[in-house]
Order: C-alpha cells, then structure tokens, then sequence
C-alpha cells in the first residue's frame, strides 16, 4: 500500500479539543452534541475552526485551522468556544474538559449514529462503551517524509512528560483511581491504539498498514489510534497521548512544547544527528510512570536507564529548548509549561477539591465547569510573562 504523505508547512500547529457537555446544575453528562452541532453548522462553515461530533453525544470537537503559530491556533479554538456557548449558554448546558467525568456511567451515555462509531462499539463492546474519556490532539507540520518516524520515536521520550503535564482523570466512575492519568490505560484497549510500533520509515509504516488492512484489523490509516502517529492526510505528526486540558492556557502549554520539540528534532536531522531513542519497554514504563504519578513519576530518559523526576527533566528540557520557543514565536506559550509544573496539572487540583468537600465528586465537576468558564484566558495568562 503507498500512502502519500501530504506537504505541510514546516512547524504548523493545528488543535482538537474534546469538550464535555454537562447539566448547569448536577454536573452528569448531557447527550445534547447532536443539536448543538446542528445549530452551528450554518454558521461556523466559513470559519477556520470547526465544531464536529464525537464517539458520544456528550462530547463536541473543537478544532483549529492551520496555524503559523501556537497563539493562532488557540485563538481558533477560543473562537470555537465562543460559538458552542451561543447554543450551550440558553440550554443551561455547561462545557468541561478532563480526562474523565469524575462520577458519569458509562451505561448511561449515546453513541453518536454514525456508521464507524457503531462498528467500533460492535467490535469492541464493553471496552468500547467505557472509551468516556476526553483528550487533546497536537498537530505539527513535517517537511519531508524521511523525518516522520525518528520524530515519533524521538518524540516517544517525552511522552510521559506530555502525559503527566496534562494528566487529568483521577477519578473514573465515581470512584478515586489512584491514578494520575487514568484514561491513558483505559484507551490503549481500544484495537490499534496506545504505544507506536517503533518503526524505523515510512515503507515500514505502509507495510504495518498492508497487514492490518489485509487482515481486517483497519480499513485505512485513519483507524491507528496511537499515542503519537502519522497524519498522512495533513502532513503532520499528531500527538495524542494528552488527557483533555482543563484550561485555554494549559493547552497552549502543552501544544507548545510539542511543537518546539517536533521543530528541535527535525533540526537535527537537517545537520545528520542521531535523534534520541528509547527501548521499548523502557517507553511502556514511562507511559505507565507516567499514568500512575503524573507529575510525581520519575523517568528514563535515556537508553543507558538513566532516571529523573520528570519535573525536573521537563525543566532541563525547557532550558535546552527555550530559544527555539522564541523563533516559533510561541515563548509565552512555552513558559506556561512551568505554571503547570508549580501549581500542578489538573488530577492534583480535583484531588485537592475532592479532598476538601469529603469526597464530593459534585463539586469536583463544578469545580471543572468553574476554572473552564472562569479560568484565565490565553491573553490574560500571556499577560503575567510580559509581552
């Protein structure tokens, strides 16, 4: 099978946001996507972003156009936003975005009607039913296609920093997980889905392909669900290993730091460097580090097994890679990495209110619902680094 892989310009950032949609007043899911999707459809086809329907009618999808930078990115998604609450706002339904709803069953959730979706839940049955999980996608533009996969392996060594940055599910089915990042071991039982192989180029990535294609595992390569893979389709390596973020400026953190990474190692390449690379059972036990601690894990971060707190190696990183932050144009951006890492990323501050109200999860979604609607926007947030 040969699958082209698209022209992208190099560095460009597109975003997809899942977004809950909950009742103003209990919190639980409301399966309202389907009409507020078909309200916006008039108005939002002339956009640059887009509002589009999920596995669950309890979920709308933002997602950004292409953009030259974070920050315009972002601010396709802050338009996107914007529009949903025209619909949302007088149908007392409020947005949110974690990882998981914090005391929602799966049993009492929609499937969205649509062909794909319902052939998932067929095949994957119990599994499929409990995907009630929200997370981020991170597009980046590749220039050439020799890159893509050293990128994604390279890329593989951050994923626990990018997992507990963004970690966010504590808490699943009314219950305390002990986990940081629940969702990340909840969707990779889903067929095709959690770690990438680790594969060395492009023809090896079109002969994965033939065999899953041949043996009905996939129809086509958008059914690949990894962590971090491939998009032939916009040219872009796509990072999904995030939990949903809890605010517009953790977002942009985190998209950031992908972008500065994915920039980083294609530079590399261009002067013949060798990018970093992990065994892969070194990769699965950060993933799980990662799942279990979030930003409490410590890490491998070399092939030698050499471990850190992963606080302190993102803060390493940061340092190593902030001047490529300022030529991106994203630096503000970028340093919203270490108000996360500060404060805490979203699973600590819901345990904390959990901790605070005996176990209320209640208040723990209207908790989510508040630092949504009221949290800092981007440019607020840009506001404290100066401009």
């Amino acid at each position: 099978m040969t699958v082209p892989f698209a022209t992208s310009s190099r560095s460009t950032v597109g975003l997809e946001w899942e977004l809950m949609l909950a009742d103003g007043t209990t919190g639980d899911l409301v399966p309202r996507a389907p009409d507020v999707i078909a309200a916006l459809a008039e108005s939002t086809g002339p956009e640059r972003y887009t509002v589009t329907g999920e596995l669950l009618t309890n979920t709308v999808e933002v997602t950004s156009g292409i953009g030259d930078t974070v920050a315009a990115a972002v601010d396709d998604i802050a338009d996107a936003i914007a529009a949903v609450r025209t619909v949302t706002n007088p149908l007392e339904v409020e947005l949110l975005c974690a990882g998981s709803h914090p005391f929602a069953q799966w049993y009492g959730q929609q499937v969205t009607d649509n062909t794909r979706y319902h052939k998932l839940i067929e095949r994957t049955q119990w599994w499929g039913r409990n995907m009630m999980i929200w997370g981020i996608h991170v597009h980046v533009g590749v220039d050439d296609v020799s890159k893509v996969f050293p990128i994604i392996n390279a890329l593989a060594v951050y994923l626990p920093h990018l997992q507990a940055l963004s970690a966010s599910s504590p808490f699943w089915a009314g219950e305390r997980t002990g986990y940081a990042s629940n969702r990340a071991l909840v969707f990779q039982q889903l067929p095709t889905a959690g770690l990438p192989w680790p594969l060395d180029d492009w023809a090896q990535f079109e002969s994965y392909l033939d065999d899953m294609v041949a043996t009905g595992v996939i129809a086509d390569a958008t059914e690949v669900r990894w962590d971090i893979r491939p998009a032939p389709r916009w040219g872009t390596i796509e990072v999904r290993a995030c939990d949903g973020m809890s605010t517009l400026p953790e977002l942009a953190a985190v998209a950031s730091l992908v972008q500065v990474l994915v920039e980083h190692f294609s530079r590399e390449l261009d002067e013949g460097r060798t990018l970093p690379r992990l065994q892969p059972w070194f990769v699965r036990e950060n993933k799980w580090r990662a799942a279990r601690y979030g930003l409490d894990a410590r890490v491998i971060v070399d092939s030698d097994g050499t471990e850190m707190p992963v606080r302190e190696h993102a803060r390493e990183t940061m340092q190593r890679l902030a001047g490529i932050s300022v030529e991106l144009q994203c630096a503000r951006e970028f340093a919203g990495i270490e108000a996360i890492l500060a404060q805490g990323a979203s699973y600590a501050r819901q345990v904390a209110v959990a901790a605070a109200t005996n176990g209320d999860l209640r208040e723990v979604v209207m908790h989510l619902i508040r630092e949504f609607r009221a949290g800092p926007t981007l440019r607020e947030h840009l506001a404290t680094f100066g401009q």
